[in-house]
């Protein structure tokens, strides 16, 4: 893999962990349009989620700071219910890593044809969304955040965005959406670092081998995904606010296709 190859893929991943068009199934389109395979190179595919963690703690960094603050204070407030419900989203994504990852991985990597059927249900989600006017609740409860992690664990699919899911979940389950997109970017930090730290542990114990990037490109993969996933997450953030995921589903929609005709020519 060289630089510029390293840095499309970078932007990729920023881009679309935030934006409601899945990552995955991005990452899998650029692989066959550019002719490498991210999965063998597992050191490039750690680096760059863990590049967008930390733009999320950039951009969200007075929601995190107010939710340790709270945390310190050892009783039952707002922030520890924040908190509570992030831990219960994070069940169902747990269940489903743990048990069902290699073969959800061996199923779907390289396999355009199904990306592009999973990016058509991301389309049909989000423009079911926008027509939906259910009724508002002033506040996110466990049952909708463990309903948001249940579309968090189905979004392993590649093509399944876990931003679009989540969000739209959390909106059709009647939830304001001036916090749901900070609430769905934060949940989704404890599953990346998990996946890190298991990346690591796979390496440390021989099971997968790192390496096949050299140490520049994978800056630039960084440094790009880092970059472009501030810049997504913030222009996220404005999106759900003004209701605008319907272009994003118009999006999913061409893509998809694009990538069933693309498979089977």
């Amino acid at each position: 893999m060289d630089w510029i190859q390293a840095l499309i893929l970078g932007i990729i991943q920023g881009l679309t962990e935030y934006l409601p068009v899945s990552s995955s199934g991005h990452l899998e389109l650029g692989n066959a349009i550019l002719g490498v395979n991210i999965e063998e190179n597992l050191t490039f595919d750690v680096m760059l989620h863990v590049a967008t963690v930390l733009s999320t703690l950039v951009i969200l960094w007075k929601e995190i700071d107010w939710i340790l603050k709270g945390l310190f204070k050892c009783k039952l407030n707002e922030e520890t219910k924040y908190v509570l419900n992030i831990l219960v989203s994070m069940i169902p994504v747990g269940v489903v890593g743990f048990l069902f990852k290699d073969q959800i991985e061996a199923m779907f990597t390289g396999n355009i044809l199904l990306v592009g059927c999973c990016l058509l249900v991301t389309a049909t989600l989000l423009i079911f969304t926008y027509y939906a006017r259910p009724r508002k609740k002033d506040h996110l409860s466990p049952v909708d955040a463990f309903i948001m992690g249940i579309a968090q664990a189905i979004a392993v699919l590649p093509g399944i965005s876990r931003s679009g899911s989540t969000i739209a979940t959390g909106l059709l389950l009647g939830n304001k959406k001036e916090r749901l997109a900070q609430f769905s970017f934060l949940m989704v930090i404890p599953p990346i670092l998990g996946q890190a730290l298991l990346s690591v542990k796979d390496f440390i114990s021989g099971e997968e081998a790192f390496g096949g990037v050299d140490a520049f490109p994978m800056f630039i993969g960084f440094v790009a995904a880092f970059v472009s996933g501030c810049f997504a997450c913030r222009w996220m953030i404005n999106i759900v606010k003004r209701g605008k995921l319907v272009y994003f589903g118009i999006y999913c929609a061409i893509v998809g296709a694009i990538a069933i005709i693309y498979s089977l020519v």
